[in-house]
């Protein structure tokens, strides 16, 4: 762990000092060698709780996969952007590299932390380098609304759970993760305080997730967010919220408490409302953040359950949903440069002008769908399984979420591919290499991973 978190520091200080020319080439070659030293975390996690241990950080099944998509995605996003900065003066360059690197390693420490206090400084210090892309590199004047409404939802919710992190520290003498999870003191305390330590423990958790409710700073954050804050937002930011409430399940039991059953209810009701109001959208990345937060709402739900299945379809719809939506929000962003807007009425007959990456549409709808055999329909099913369990009535819900899913997914690529050539597009450039390049390394290891789901399963005793 020591390794990777020295390497990731190298990166950022390798964007600050690499000369101009060599910049870009540097980064990717560098980035892509963690990415591939980070697989060497995957093998280890099945045969223990907890490993590549130091003093402040460690690893386990929970955490590694996460680790290994930070760290993935980090090559990604500079390749995304590489083409469109070109535009930009060399110190904005240089400036954005070193925000996205600087990004992946708080990342690395936040899933890798063990200590509460370290998990929360790292946690809330995401907020800075996503609040600089946003607001600096967005497309239009509302992102300055936007990174407002991304840092009010996130500090104010962030809040509470910095007052239960000091509270449990006052009754444990500790906040280390391994000790507060085996320590017996939380025992004592009545079932009201209990209650009120957790719902101002996961309150932080399901603004950053989020859920329906508290979706609000999602939409205009990834509408007017740059590709790379789009897609590092999509697939690892919200992923901070699940990991947060699978870790501090550990500590509360949330069945006992009486706070959690309408907290699954808002889920339940949130990822179906979600999939109606994917079906109205007309912006095209609009359309994708909207279907993040149904999903996220569906860990969510299968968190609070606090059955194996549904930790399990939670981490594996974490996992999957973040190579979709990165990957979705590269296709949107492959067809803005084309054709400069995101309005989905004139983003239509683009499989005529480019058949190519009709295909990567195709298979990222079907991902986003939940065709088998790809890890999205397992993580789901796990899911909803678990919801059916807990209470026959979600068949209703769930399965109307399902049939939505399908009907919003097959309208974007229905939208976006088929239909006449607009009479406005008489001129459009190819895609290029290196974006196939991109979708390639995002939909491989979804593949993969059906073949070896095993990686993605964290060892959990409920």
């Amino acid at each position: 762990m020591t390794t990777i978190t020295l390497f990731s520091l190298a990166i950022l200080i390798a964007s600050l000092t690499t000369p101009r020319q060599y910049l870009w080439a540097n980064l990717l070659a560098q980035s892509s060698l963690l990415a591939l030293l980070s697989l060497t975390l995957l093998p280890n996690h099945t045969s223990s709780s907890w490993h590549n241990l130091t003093f402040a950080t460690a690893t386990d099944s929970l955490s590694t996969p996460l680790i290994v998509l930070s760290i993935w995605l980090l090559p990604l996003s500079l390749l995304a952007s590489w083409r469109h900065l070109q535009q930009e003066p060399f110190p904005r360059q240089r400036i954005y590299a070193a925000l996205l690197c600087s990004l992946t390693l708080i990342l690395i420490v936040t899933f890798s932390a063990l200590d509460l206090l370290l998990f929360y400084i790292a946690f809330e210090a995401t907020l800075i380098p996503t609040l600089i892309v946003i607001t600096r590199w967005g497309y239009q004047p509302e992102r300055l609304q936007a990174g407002t409404y991304f840092l009010f939802y996130t500090l104010f919710g962030s809040l509470p759970l910095l007052i239960a992190l000091f509270s449990i520290y006052t009754s444990t003498a500790s906040v280390s993760i391994p000790l507060t999870i085996l320590s017996s003191d939380l025992a004592q305390f009545s079932i009201n305080s209990l209650t009120l330590w957790c719902v101002a423990s996961i309150i932080a958790f399901l603004a950053k997730l989020p859920i329906y409710g508290t979706h609000l700073w999602l939409p205009k954050a990834h509408v007017e967010a740059p590709i790379a804050g789009s897609m590092i937002l999509a697939a690892i930011l919200l992923k901070l919220g699940g990991y947060g409430l699978v870790r501090f399940s550990e500590i509360f039991s949330y069945p006992t408490n009486a706070s959690t059953t309408p907290i699954m209810i808002i889920c339940i009701w949130g990822a179906l409302a979600t999939s109606l109001i994917c079906v109205r959208q007309t912006d095209m990345k609009a359309l994708i953040a909207y279907s993040s937060v149904g999903h996220m709402s569906l860990v969510a739900a299968g968190t609070f359950s606090q059955t194996t299945w549904g930790i399990h379809g939670s981490l594996i719809l974490m996992i999957a949903h973040g190579l979709v939506s990165s990957a979705l929000f590269c296709l949107a962003n492959l067809s803005y440069e084309r054709t400069h807007t995101r309005t989905l009425a004139l983003n239509r007959g683009l499989k005529l002008l480019m058949p190519l990456s009709t295909t990567w549409w195709l298979l990222t709808a079907a991902a986003n769908l939940g065709l088998p055999p790809l890890p999205n329909l397992f993580g789901e099913l796990f899911i909803i399984n678990t919801l059916i369990s807990w209470s026959p009535l979600t068949l209703l819900t769930t399965g109307l979420m399902v049939i939505f899913s399908a009907v919003y997914s097959l309208y974007l690529f229905q939208s976006s591919q088929h239909s006449s050539q607009p009479q406005y597009l008489k001129k459009i450039q190819p895609s290029f290499s290196l974006e196939h390049l991109n979708m390639t390394l995002h939909l491989t290891p979804l593949l993969l991973l059906t073949l070896k789901p095993e990686l993605i399963c964290i060892q959990w005793h409920a």
